[in-house]
C-alpha cells in the first residue's frame, strides 16, 4: 500500500504541473519566438528621430545604429545627431539573462562612460524614448504571463505581459506586448513606470520582411498625460550585416552606421 502523505504528493504534482512545462506551449511559443529573433539580429540602419510637440512642432535628428548577438549577448550601438550638431552615442550590452549595462558619450562630455542606472529612464535627447527603450529587454524577464489572446487593428496577437523582478534592473513594473501571431513581431507595446504606474505607450508601423527578418520601419512612442509624441522612422537598412566586435567601438557609430544600405 501507497502511504497516505506519499500519495497526495503524487496527486498534487498531476493536478499542479510546473510552470514553463507543456501546460501552456503558446506561452512557450511567444517567448521563443521573441528571443530568437533578437538573437539573430544583425543590422546596420539609419534614419530619424522626431519629437513632435502638441502643438505640431518638430524637433528633428539623425540617427544610425547597429546590432549584433554575439555569444555573451547582444550590442546595439547608435548615435543621434542634432540639429545643432551634437552628438549623443549609446552603446548597449544585453545579456541572455536580461542583464543590461549602457556606456554614453553624452554632448559636452569628453569620452564615454558608464550611464549609472539613475539616468536609464531619461528623455534620449529630449524625446519620449528613454536610454532603456532602445533594447527589448522584457522578453528575457523571467516573470512572464500569457493574457488573453487580443487583435491589435486586423492582427491576431498573443499578448504577453512581462513583469520585472529584483534581478531586473529597470524602471518599468511590467511590459505588455500585443504580438503577431503569424511573425512573432510586436505591434503594440505598453510599459508601466515602476512607482508612478504611468504608462508609456509604443505602436509599430510598416512592418516588412527583409533578408528573412521582420522589422518595423516605423515606432511611436507616447508617454501617458504628454503632449505629442516621437517618432522613430528607419529609412534604410542592411538586416545581414556580418558585424563582429571590432564594429562596436563606442567612438565608431557614426563612420560606421554611415554604411547603412
Amino acid at each position: 500500500m501507497i502511504p497516505a502523505s506519499i500519495a497526495l504528493l503524487m496527486l498534487l504534482s498531476m493536478a499542479q504541473p510546473s510552470r514553463g512545462s507543456a501546460a501552456n506551449p503558446d506561452l512557450e511559443t511567444v517567448l521563443t519566438g521573441s528571443r530568437q529573433r533578437i538573437e539573430k539580429l544583425d543590422y546596420r540602419v539609419s534614419g530619424r528621430l522626431t519629437r513632435v510637440e502638441g502643438d505640431g512642432k518638430r524637433t528633428n535628428y539623425k540617427f544610425v545604429a547597429k546590432a549584433h548577438w554575439f555569444p555573451d549577448g547582444l550590442r546595439l550601438l547608435c548615435e543621434i545627431s542634432g540639429p545643432n550638431s551634437e552628438k549623443t552615442t549609446l552603446l548597449l550590452h544585453m545579456t541572455e539573462g536580461g542583464h543590461l549595462t549602457i556606456e554614453a558619450a553624452l554632448p559636452g562630455a569628453k569620452g564615454a562612460s558608464v550611464l549609472p542606472f539613475e539616468r536609464w529612464n531619461d528623455p534620449l535627447v529630449g524625446s519620449d524614448f528613454s536610454y532603456e527603450d532602445m533594447v527589448e529587454g522584457q522578453f528575457f524577464w523571467k516573470n512572464q504571463e500569457l493574457l488573453t489572446p487580443e487583435k491589435y487593428g486586423a492582427r491576431d496577437c498573443f499578448v504577453l505581459k512581462s513583469k520585472s523582478g529584483t534581478q531586473d534592473r529597470s524602471y518599468y513594473d511590467s511590459v505588455t506586448s500585443w504580438i503577431d501571431k503569424s511573425i512573432s513581431y510586436p505591434v503594440h507595446v505598453v510599459k508601466t513606470l515602476h512607482g508612478t504606474g504611468q504608462q508609456k505607450e509604443f505602436v509599430y508601423y510598416g512592418l516588412r520582411q527583409v533578408g528573412g527578418a521582420w522589422s518595423a520601419s516605423q515606432v511611436e512612442a507616447k508617454v501617458q498625460g504628454k503632449p505629442g509624441s516621437s517618432i522613430l522612422v528607419i529609412e534604410t537598412g542592411s538586416p545581414n550585416a556580418k558585424l563582429g566586435l571590432h564594429d562596436f567601438e563606442i567612438g565608431e557609430a557614426g563612420a560606421q552606421g554611415e554604411k547603412a544600405k
